[in-house]
């Protein structure tokens, strides 16, 4: 299985920083966050890593090269001038993720989730990690109905943003820019979504309040 790191977003709200560096290289306890998800996709058995390059995404290839480090062969997946959004993202990627089903991830989370369990999971169209609500987004994202990821329902989860996804989610899609979203609400439609609820350690460092609390965590 391929793997893919959404890592092209302008991190508009975690400016100033983000106007200096791209968001992935925003560091974490010293730490480039994209490393950490670099180290665990290694670990997880993952080889062959996609990234795609938006605001700033010269840099990306200067800061991890060709993924030698880690032992895994980093594919660079360029959007620039102006980044395609998820769906856009990895529909241009396609090409480089193959035909089998591959993982996504957002470039913008910290996790200690476990890549390699995903591995083994049957994935026809579509399959999500679904989290806790966290204090940002109290209601919930989506719901998950005995395995089944459904648009509406009461045991609403958050979606971490760690997916596996089939490449035919994308056939009917056309170049350009827009987000994964849709097309994973119209096959929630036909419950052609499965999911699992991950209770470890997840958060979204998409402002500077919360990566400056991750921050302080992480080096306590």
């Amino acid at each position: 299985m391929r793997a893919m790191i959404l890592a092209a977003g302008r991190g508009e709200r975690l400016r100033p920083l983000t106007d200096e560096v791209p968001k992935p290289l925003v560091p974490i306890a010293g730490k480039p966050l994209i490393e950490y998800h670099l180290e665990a996709l290694a670990a997880g058995g993952f080889r062959e890593i996609v990234i795609n390059q938006g605001h700033l995404g010269s840099m990306l290839p200067e800061a991890l090269g060709n993924g030698g480090r880690w032992g895994i062969h980093i594919h660079w997946s360029d959007e620039q001038p102006e980044a395609l959004e998820t769906g856009g993202g990895i529909f241009k990627a396609l090409p480089m993720l193959g035909s089998a089903p591959f993982l996504v991830i957002n470039g913008d989370v910290w996790t200690n989730y476990s890549f390699s369990r995903l591995r083994a999971v049957k994935c026809d169209w579509a399959h999500l990690v679904m989290v806790p609500n966290p204090v940002h987004n109290p209601g919930g994202d989506f719901a998950l109905d005995c395995g089944r990821i459904r648009e509406t329902g009461d045991a609403r989860l958050t979606f971490s943003g760690i997916g596996v996804y089939n490449p035919r989610l994308f056939g009917s899609c056309k170049p350009g820019k827009f987000s994964v979203v849709p097309l994973l609400k119209t096959a929630m439609t036909d419950h052609l979504v499965t999911g699992e609820t991950f209770a470890g350690s997840w958060d979204d460092i998409g402002t500077p309040e919360r990566l400056d609390k991750l921050n302080q965590v992480l080096l306590s």
